[in-house]
């Protein structure tokens, strides 16, 4: 039998590596909620804006890309649904669906999905592909959690924009750098690029 690797099927993300069953698909979506919730904690405040940064888009964003749409949606489902219900694990320990960041749990969803798509199709296999594929995950999310922002705050688009997206940009660029390398290393890793 040779050891040398053998390609991924078109179609394939990380997750599908693993054996396939219910089991595993259950476990994926509740990991990828709890991650997501657990990225939530790491909250830094941001003067002169209710959003904080968190680790939270970013968890989302490589839930989304590592188990696929159905199951990166899944697992963003889960997460916006327990934290409405009540629990403490939306940025900063909160929960409901009342504050003015939900918005970007909501665009969270979307994104996970987009993104799990763009993996299904290797955009998560190259350098270059997986920022792209990370930028326009950041896209979805604002375009959702801006105008929720200016909605929820009644604040002017102009001021939603500085107070919910421009203090977030270099961050963004950060999270797409460590994505860029996590995952093209990864397939490597499983030598199945």
């Amino acid at each position: 039998m040779s050891t040398a690797a053998v390609p991924a099927r078109t179609g394939q993300v990380l997750a599908d590596l693993l054996p396939a069953s219910r089991v595993r698909d259950a476990a994926l979506v509740l990991g990828g909620a709890a991650l997501t919730g657990i990225a939530a904690q790491i909250a830094v405040p941001v003067p002169g804006s209710p959003v904080p940064v968190t680790g939270q888009t970013f968890a989302a964003l490589l839930v989304g890309t590592a188990l696929g749409a159905r199951r990166g949606l899944l697992s963003l489902m889960l997460y916006a649904v327990a934290g409405v219900a009540g629990m403490p694990w939306f940025a900063e320990g909160g929960s409901g669906a009342g504050a003015p960041s939900f918005g970007y749990v909501l665009g969270m969803l979307l994104a996970s999905a987009a993104v799990g798509a763009l993996a299904r199709r290797g955009a998560d296999r190259n350098m270059w592909r997986m920022a792209g594929t990370m930028l326009l995950g950041e896209a979805v999310i604002y375009a959702v959690g801006v105008p929720y922002l200016a909605l929820a705050t009644g604040m002017s688009a102009a001021a939603a924009v500085a107070a919910g997206l421009t203090p977030f940009l270099i961050g963004d660029l950060l999270k797409a750098a460590l994505a860029m390398g996590a995952l093209p290393t990864a397939w490597k890793f499983a030598g199945k690029r």
